[in-house]
């Protein structure tokens, strides 16, 4: 039987979400910030030098990154699936585009970027949390086959 402990709390997604959004956002944003911009990016514009620079940070750094989507992208196809994680992207479309009609946030330039972003780390926080809250919902504990 699930008690309170075995749940997940709203800090708990919260910080799900957190982890998400700075995966996301260091990975590219259009900002021009991102670790697309500092490291991948030099390789292919034919900067002498500028490639090579920092190459073990640079490496390491996308290491970390790496490991973060498969972490983040196993807990989503293991928690919502496929068909889980298009309704949920539906869903955040939805949201955005009653938004747009609204004039609440414009789809043009970096807008629609940002928004595309913020829809991807809230699938990944939702694929990460999904276990718990359906848990807590039902009391069903959704396990994976360990032989």
């Amino acid at each position: 039987m699930a008690n309170d402990g075995d749940g997940i709390s709203w800090s708990g997604i919260g910080v799900r979400f957190l982890l998400a959004i700075i995966l996301v956002y260091a990975t590219w944003n259009p900002t021009g910030y991102s670790f697309t911009d500092w490291a991948i990016m030099p390789m292919f514009a034919g900067a002498d030098g500028e490639a090579g620079r920092n190459a073990p940070v640079k490496f390491l750094a996308g290491i970390v990154l790496l490991t973060g989507w498969v972490l983040y992208l196993q807990a989503t196809h293991r928690s919502l699936g496929a068909a889980g994680a298009v309704l949920v992207a539906a869903i955040c479309g939805g949201v955005v585009w009653l938004l747009a009609s609204w004039s609440v946030i414009a789809m043009q330039g970096p807008t629609i970027a940002h928004a595309i972003l913020i829809v991807l780390a809230i699938i990944l926080s939702m694929g990460m949390s999904w276990s718990h809250v359906s848990r807590r919902m039902s009391g069903q504990v959704d396990t994976d086959g360990v032989e």
